[in-house]
């Protein structure tokens, strides 16, 4: 039940990180602050499609 999802920068547009998630436990789209690379800060990372 556990799916592949991919990570995007909500400010560079970058797909920096790769990650699982259960979809019986959140269907609904996951958001994270993860480390940006290119601005070298934490920014917002939603799930792509």
């Amino acid at each position: 039940m556990r799916v592949n999802i991919t990570l995007v920068c909500t400010e560079t547009g970058d797909r920096n990180y790769m990650t699982t998630k259960n979809k019986r436990t959140n269907p609904e789209r996951i958001e994270l602050m993860k480390y940006s690379p290119r601005l070298k800060k934490h920014t917002l990372h939603k799930e792509s499609k």
